[in-house]
Parts: structure tokens; sequence; C-alpha cells
């Protein structure tokens, strides 16, 4: 029984960072900005007064569940979706690879007329 519990733990710990550096997948949903968590809730969306929605979740460049208030002051390349009030719902902090992924819309204007193709998470206009 201890074995089986000790193969249990050495293989979540062995594969704990390949789901850690998963390619994150993201919809047409999602929009491009930069953010800076001010006094959390409250956070700037572009240089503009934006709000965290109740039960925001905030994801580091690693994946990895981020506390706003662990972030406060930095100014962040993320990709973000918005609640139906128009709140931040779901923040992931870019890894240099999805960065560097041009172009990506930062209004939902943008992403209303452009082409999404979620197999290479790349847009066209």
């Amino acid at each position: 029984m201890i074995r089986c519990v000790l193969l249990v733990i050495a293989l979540a710990i062995t594969t704990l960072p390949a789901w850690a550096q998963a390619v994150r997948k993201f919809t047409a949903q999602t929009l491009r900005g930069e953010l800076t968590v001010t006094q959390p809730p409250e956070v700037l969306l572009n240089r503009k007064p934006a709000r965290l929605a109740p039960g925001a979740r905030i994801r580091g460049a690693d994946n990895m569940l981020q506390m706003s208030g662990a972030l406060i002051g930095q100014r962040l390349l993320v990709h973000f979706t918005l609640d139906p009030s128009g709140q931040l719902l779901d923040v992931w902090v870019l890894n240099a690879a999805e960065a560097s992924r041009q172009p990506w819309p930062v209004t939902p204007q943008q992403a209303a007329s452009w082409a999404f193709n979620p197999d290479t998470q790349s847009w066209s206009r």
C-alpha cells in the first residue's frame, strides 16, 4: 500500500513540469492588453480603469495561478476574457512564444471583424 502511494506521488512530481509547460489554447473571445494591478480588484487595462470580476483567475506565464496582490505595480502583457458585465474574468500572463503571435485583437470590435484559427492560435485581418 505504501509503495502504491509513493509511486503515485513520484508520478505526480515528475509530470507536474509537463503540465505547467502545456500549450495554452485561447478562444476567439480572448483579447490582448497590458494589465497593471493597482489595488485589487481594481486594475488598469491598457492604462484605463477596469475591475477583476468576482472569481477572476490570473494565470502566470507558467500557467500557475497568481494572486492579484502579488502582481501590484507590474505592467504585464496579457490575454484576457471579459464577463457579461465587462469585468476581467480570465487573465493569462503571456510567455515569449505567446507574446510573439501577431496580430492579436485588443478590442471586441477587432475580434468580431478578424478571422481566428483555433488550431494555429492565429488571427488574420
